[in-house]
């Protein structure tokens, strides 16, 4: 226990000098004594050790949840659904992000049974390589599943963002966990989300080793970019067909561009990830932007700006695509949540390349004027 308060105090001492995390959902928060340092909060997730053997979590949709070892009987109170025996042995991940967290704590190849995204669409070794061998199954796109193959694979946990599967799952005798949050996670809640998932696995001391990585990291790119030349403006989203999705001001993308001596051209909108606006917004910020980081991947369509405009002709008005620059991620980016820290320096040195003279980017991609002429 005092191992375990020792580290709670170096947690919340490193988060003051991270902070700039807005209250994700400040009705769903618990008050806690600040002194009580075995209660964490992680956004709109938590964690507190009742006791030795007991730990409770709050999930993204606030429900709670016993951990208890196998073996133990479950304290009164708690209906059999909100109990999970740890350490868990068999989960299924609807996520991207998820599924690379168990990675960072060392126990994908151990737990993992079930997976949304098909084999040809995964970057992850660990993944992959479960698939080709059957352990990990295909359960079919995650609002078409397949719940007989799902229960086949006899998960103890499902970590999902989908809340309308809960009554299936609880009817199942499997606890589901909600891993997305009702507004998007900002930085410190992002680097610390892999401590909500550490006490599943037992694994607190390798949460402990990446927080602690991708903190340095921040700070690096903090002090790197401190005295940095002009600031870039920055937008992050893409103009659809019906919607216009941005990233927020509180998401960590926003805060992360702020940190890095930056301005976010959506700093004053707050909500939850991929956020929707009006197209005229959007618009009025791409007049003065310099950099424009597109959802789109090449996969989808973004192989140059002039493929972008085709896409949405709205787009060719923006900026970026007329005189600025413009990024997409690669397919790598949203599977590599294990690398936080390498990300976030791409991030920064497409900011600031002058800070960053000899770095290659790894998860984004500069997209050029036009694409390359095809030799028939």
């Amino acid at each position: 226990m005092k191992k375990i308060k020792q580290w709670l105090i170096g947690i919340t001492i490193t988060l003051l000098l991270f902070s700039g995390c807005k209250s994700e959902s400040t009705k769903s928060v618990k008050e806690k004594d600040v002194s009580d340092f075995t209660f964490m909060s992680i956004g709109s997730f938590s964690v507190e050790q009742i006791e030795d053997n007991w730990t409770e979590v709050r999930d993204g949709a606030g429900r709670t949840l016993v951990l208890i070892p196998h073996g133990t009987k479950a304290p009164d109170g708690y209906e059999p659904y909100q109990v999970v025996h740890i350490p868990v042995k068999r989960i299924v991940a609807y996520g991207s992000f998820d599924t690379a967290v168990l990675k960072v704590l060392g126990v994908i190849e151990d737990v993992l049974v079930g997976v949304t995204t098909k084999m040809e669409d995964w970057t992850i070794p660990e993944v992959i390589s479960g698939m080709k061998q059957g352990k990990i199954a295909y359960l079919g796109d995650y609002n078409t599943i397949d719940f007989e193959r799902l229960k086949a694979q006899e998960p103890e946990v499902v970590l999902t963002w989908d809340p309308s599967i809960i009554p299936m799952l609880n009817e199942m005798g499997v606890a589901c966990v909600i891993t997305s949050t009702p507004v998007a996670m900002c930085l410190t809640a992002r680097m610390r989300f892999v401590s909500f998932l550490a006490p599943f696995f037992n694994r607190e001391k390798e949460a402990k080793a990446y927080f602690t990585r991708v903190s340095q990291s921040l700070e690096q790119i903090r002090k790197k970019t401190l005295n940095a030349g002009p600031k870039p403006k920055v937008m992050w989203g893409d103009i659809y067909e019906k919607r216009v999705l941005v990233e927020p001001g509180n998401a960590w993308v926003g805060e992360l561009v702020g940190l890095a001596q930056s301005d976010y051209m959506f700093n004053d909108v707050y909500g939850r990830s991929c956020i929707e606006i009006s197209l005229e917004r959007f618009l009025y910020s791409g007049e003065e932007s310099d950099i424009l980081f597109t959802y789109r991947t090449p996969k989808t369509g973004a192989t140059s700006k002039m493929a972008l405009a085709k896409i949405n002709p709205m787009l060719a008005g923006v900026k970026p695509l007329k005189d600025g620059k413009v990024y997409s991620p690669l397919t790598n980016y949203s599977q590599s949540g294990d690398k936080l820290d390498e990300i976030l320096t791409d991030i920064a040195a497409i900011l600031h390349p002058e800070c960053y003279p000899e770095h290659r980017l790894q998860y984004f991609t500069e997209l050029p004027e036009k694409d390359p002429k095809r030799i028939m």
